[in-house]
């Protein structure tokens, strides 16, 4: 796996903290920092995600791929699948996520409740690398309803 992350700064100024992430596999993504109203050159504009917010979406990404190829490998007629992320971090340096909430809301015909209990417990016990790092951190916690498509 590759990737490049490169400071644009602010609007191609050499100020602010713009960064472009550019993938191995050839996509692009921009992050950027909160403002810094006390040192306005040392934060960003808001222009994009923080760098955290992308671990925990990459995150959700991660579990939410997982949890709906192992139910269409149960042949369960899966029709869509979110999964809210609620975060928390640590108060002092390096400020790591400590808790993390997965409410994942899955739509289907028919799915068994055991069947999605069982797919997200695989997802985080055996299968997605994001949840799996970031558990030695964080406490993760899930929950999750399902929605008759």
């Amino acid at each position: 796996m590759d990737c490049t992350v490169s400071w644009t700064g602010a609007a191609g100024t050499r100020s602010g903290m713009g960064f472009l992430a550019e993938t191995g596999s050839g996509h692009t993504l921009m992050m950027d920092g909160a403002p810094d109203e006390a040192r306005p050159e040392n934060g960003g504009q808001n222009l994009a995600p923080r760098p955290m917010e992308t671990l925990l979406a990459g995150a959700g990404g991660c579990t939410a791929y997982d949890v709906v190829l192992i139910l269409k490998r149960g042949r369960h007629d899966v029709r869509g699948c979110s999964v809210r992320l609620q975060a928390d971090r640590a108060e002092v340096d390096p400020k790591v996520f400590t808790r993390i909430n997965m409410h994942f809301t899955v739509t289907g015909v028919n799915v068994p409740e055991a069947a999605v209990e069982r797919a997200i417990a695989m997802s985080h016990d055996k299968y997605c690398s994001a949840t799996i790092m970031l558990g030695k951190t964080a406490e993760i916690t899930t929950s999750f309803e399902i929605k008759p498509a």
